[in-house]
């Protein structure tokens, strides 16, 4: 794969040494030559640890940015095109935060790696 797209949990996942991250994801990471990161991601991780729903996360908030650069990724563009793909798209899926990951998935022509199912269907999902 040239490229590949964290999901926040995965991204999150891969910054904490969790378990929960599959072997398959951590390898397509590895084989990528390119990982991204949406913007939206920040922000998803940013208000979950603002309204206390991802305390595991609070030690790395501050240094988000940084931490990304050192793991060698890099933040995907977040357009109008993303926005209005991500608001229009045909999908019964409510989350914004999904929403948004899904049509950069596409935009980009990437994978994402996700433990959600929510993407199958929509786009190429590696678990």
């Amino acid at each position: 794969m040239k490229a590949v797209l964290l999901d926040t949990h995965s991204w999150a996942w891969s910054l904490s040494g969790d378990p929960r991250l599959s072997d398959r994801a951590t390898s397509a990471m590895l084989r990528a030559e390119t990982v991204l990161v949406s913007p939206i991601s920040f922000f998803e991780i940013g208000q979950k640890t603002r309204i206390g729903k991802w305390p595991e996360m609070v030690p790395f908030i501050a240094d988000l940015p940084a931490l990304l650069e050192r793991q060698g990724g890099g933040v995907a563009g977040l357009d109008q095109r993303i926005c209005l793909r991500a608001a229009i798209m045909d999908w019964a899926h409510r989350d914004p935060f999904d929403r948004l990951l899904a049509a950069t998935a596409e935009r980009y022509d990437v994978a994402i790696i996700s433990a959600d199912a929510v993407f199958d269907g929509m786009v190429t999902r590696v678990w």
